[in-house]
């Protein structure tokens, strides 16, 4: 494919479609009786930079773009996509994602597409990552790389990833909504290992979001990840095994986000509230927590890694409220589940790529911050443990789930004592949402590098979360 240079402030590339082309497409789609349609136009450029052994060992540049197009018919949906976008191949797409209707015909109105504009703008990008030098990046992944390695001298290896992507996509539908969009990204991230008489252990940081170049000299200095990630590493050697056993827990604000997520969020997605394979599907307007629990999501965030001006279906996101003082008070939706249980759309409609359908998923998810002094929460604590740093987990529908520990410490006597690693927490959610004892005044967000899974699509998130202490939970070990 022949690649077509965009400059920062270029308009969406030509598709080589008119909207006489794609409103024929749109009712063919609905010429079996669809209830409605929609198109999703992509064009994506992508680069990926990384080095290890003290040399650029990878570096690789993408374009893809294509069509994806959707026709529901009650609860079902009907998808196809293409990446060739002649008249043939997409009459083609249009009479297969229209399959799941019945073969009765349907006189349909004309389609009078209304373009929509974003009420802002979620990218804070003035350096945008696209239209700079290679050179350049390349010089912020050597930065990070030289700043890890030279840290301590039981560093042994480094690797710095730099990716940067920008997405261009146009939505329309057969109410005759019609929008466009450009969504910058930028990410880098260190990794290092240290080793100490026979000992490895490794750390990470990383930074990035809807941003431009500037961010790393402004925000987060490439040297500041690389210092970060071997920190940990050197930390870690000194760690010992982790305590066992049911305890009081403090999580850290900004990372300990990602249990709320995997924890919380996932449950209070739509399509599994509709689905009932959520513990929470019967829970709207019922307390499930601590009255201090206020939790949000909210797509419009400035800058965010989980920000968008439209969702994948076109729709304005909003600041939706999940959780207000342990009550759930709504769900996150997209078109398909808000008609199904007659809610109205929050934008929370996603998709990986044009080859996928839009599902219900979080953005930037939170809880709120709370009254209290961070040192005064572990202050309280006179022997428990205290969780920096999470590397993920697994939740099952049964709302159990085990999260491991990247870093933590004891607690002794209110104070942070000796770090920790290779730490699981164990637990139901229901059961550590009743168990939030105390919310910090200190709302941070995580390293803006995380991805979301679901279904088999894969979207970019950022999660946060004040300090916080659970009166109990299991802390077990890992080895």
């Amino acid at each position: 494919m022949v690649r077509r240079k965009i400059s920062a402030k270029a308009e969406l590339p030509d598709f080589q479609l008119k909207p006489a082309d794609l409103k024929r497409i749109l009712s063919l789609a609905l010429a079996r009786g669809g209830d409605f349609a929609d198109i999703f136009l992509e064009y994506r450029t992508s680069l990926s930079i990384l080095m290890e052994e003290d040399i650029i060992k990878e570096s690789s540049e993408s374009v893809t773009m294509g069509l994806g197009l959707r026709v529901i018919h009650r609860d079902r949906t009907g998808y196809a996509y293409t990446n060739d976008l002649s008249e043939e191949k997409l009459r083609s797409v249009a009479l297969t994602a229209s399959a799941i209707a019945s073969s009765r015909t349907r006189q349909l109105r004309p389609i009078r597409f209304r373009l929509q504009r974003p009420d802002g703008d979620v990218a804070r990008a003035r350096l945008v990552a696209t239209t700079r030098p290679l050179q350049e990046k390349i010089k912020l992944v050597e930065r990070a790389y030289q700043s890890a390695l030279r840290h301590d001298p039981v560093i042994k290896k480094v690797q710095v990833a730099y990716g940067e992507s920008m997405q261009y996509v146009r939505i329309m539908n057969s109410e005759g909504l019609c929008v466009e969009d450009k969504r910058p990204m930028v990410k880098l991230v260190a990794m290092a290992l240290a080793e100490k008489n026979g000992r490895r252990e490794s750390g990470f940081c990383g930074g990035g979001g809807r941003v431009g170049l500037e961010y790393f000299d402004r925000q987060l200095r490439p040297e500041t990840i690389g210092q970060e990630a071997a920190a940990e590493a050197c930390l870690l050697l000194e760690a010992v095994d982790p305590p066992a056993g049911e305890m009081p827990v403090v999580l850290s604000p900004g990372h300990s986000g990602v249990l709320i997520h995997e924890a919380v969020g996932h449950l209070l997605e739509a399509d599994f509230i509709r689905k009932k394979t959520s513990v929470l599907w019967n829970k709207l307007g019922k307390n499930v927590g601590s009255q201090q629990l206020n939790i949000y999501d909210d797509p419009t965030l400035p800058g965010f890694r989980g920000s968008y001006n439209f969702d994948d279906e076109g729709s304005r996101p909003q600041k939706t409220l999940l959780v207000e003082k342990g009550v759930v008070r709504g769900f996150l939706q997209d078109m398909l589940s808000s008609r199904l249980m007659k809610k109205d759309k929050t934008g929370h409609g996603r998709r990986q790529d044009f080859s996928c359908w839009p599902l219900p998923r979080m953005a930037n998810t939170y809880i709120d911050r709370g009254e209290y002094d961070p040192e005064e929460i572990i202050r309280s604590v006179k022997k428990g443990f205290y969780v920096s740093r999470l590397s993920g987990g697994q939740v099952e529908d049964s709302g159990q789930f085990t999260f491991s520990v990247t870093l933590g410490y004891l607690i002794e006597d209110g104070r942070l004592g000796r770090p920790v690693r290779q730490a699981t927490l164990i637990g139901t959610n229901l059961d550590i949402l009743q168990k939030v004892e105390m919310v910090g005044s200190d709302l941070e967000f995580g390293w803006q590098t995380g991805t979301c899974s679901k279904e088999g699509q894969d979207v970019p998130v950022a999660d946060g979360c004040p300090t916080m202490k659970i009166s109990g939970m299991t802390v077990g070990g890992l080895r």
